[in-house]
């Protein structure tokens, strides 16, 4: 499976889970059927995947947490909110740089429609700091 087929996979699976449940639910409500429906789908993920964060070559107590790693490539993570802002950016962004990984999906359930942005991370620009990364 090609990458952007992973990423569709992911998307359509998501797009189920919203218009099953609509919006308004918490976050983990979605986690949990968007899960159920990975695993309906056979899209490979690990739920609550650990990241954790190097410093000169050890890890650090502080880490993250990402709700999903799906095919062992694409960080998921999934909002409820009303609107996304750069704020969800920036944690996805980290969460690539953490992990190593160049693609991410924000999934956000919060509103009528389900809002999906792909990040892809450059690994030549991956030393500069999300916060001063303009998207």
């Amino acid at each position: 499976m090609s990458g952007d087929e992973q990423t569709f996979s992911i998307i359509g699976a998501a797009m189920f889970v919203h218009r099953e449940l609509g919006h308004g639910f918490l976050e983990a409500v979605y986690q949990e059927a968007l899960a159920l429906e990975f695993s309906h789908r056979d899209i490979r993920f690990v739920r609550e995947a650990e990241l954790p964060i190097l410093f000169r070559g050890q890890r650090l107590n502080t880490g993250y947490r990402a709700d999903f790693i799906c095919f062992d490539e694409i960080i998921v993570e999934l909002k409820a909110l009303e609107k996304l802002t750069t704020r969800e950016d920036a944690q996805l962004i980290n969460y690539l740089k953490a992990s190593g990984k160049s693609r991410g999906l924000l999934l956000n359930f919060g509103n009528r429609s389900l809002e999906q942005k792909r990040i892809v991370l450059n690994p030549r620009e991956s030393a500069q700091s999300a916060d001063e990364t303009s998207l």
